[in-house]
């Protein structure tokens, strides 16, 4: 079983991040500074999830596989992955606590729980706080 989800997802080093919010809310922008920084464009706007192997999987919905939107300048190619296991989600419409100690939700998704941090994505810093909390909070590879 799969769903489908309005989200973006990049993968560092083998490891799937799901980008969630509202339209608008900075997931292809957050994206973008991530690939540009290395991370491996999975998919934009929409985003297929699927339990498999107890593990949640992400991978590019077929409208806009391999591609990405760059607000002002349109829908852009890419180089992108076809898929990843998701180790970590991002809410970018959630408001942010001062430690994230304080609340580490988790996303329960096809039944298999996903840790979720909340950040603000337009902040210079957003693409290297997602690094760091892929490498504290994320599911190991």
């Amino acid at each position: 079983m799969t769903t489908t989800l309005h989200a973006s997802c990049v993968a560092i080093d083998g490891r799937g991040i799901l980008l969630t919010g509202l339209s608008g809310s900075g997931k292809s922008d957050l994206a973008l500074r991530l690939i540009d920084r290395g991370a491996t464009l999975i998919g934009d706007d929409g985003i297929v999830v699927e339990a498999r192997d107890g593990r949640l999987h992400a991978r590019a919905g077929p409208h806009i596989d391999g591609q990405l939107e760059i607000r002002g300048l349109g829908i852009v190619a890419l180089p992108s992955a076809p898929e990843a296991p998701l180790a970590l989600a991002v809410a970018l419409d959630q408001p942010v606590p001062r430690m994230a100690d304080e609340f580490l939700p988790v996303r329960v998704l096809e039944g298999l729980t996903l840790p979720v941090i909340a950040l603000a994505p337009f902040e210079s810093s957003a693409p290297v706080k997602v690094e760091k909390a892929l490498f504290l909070y994320g599911l190991p590879a």
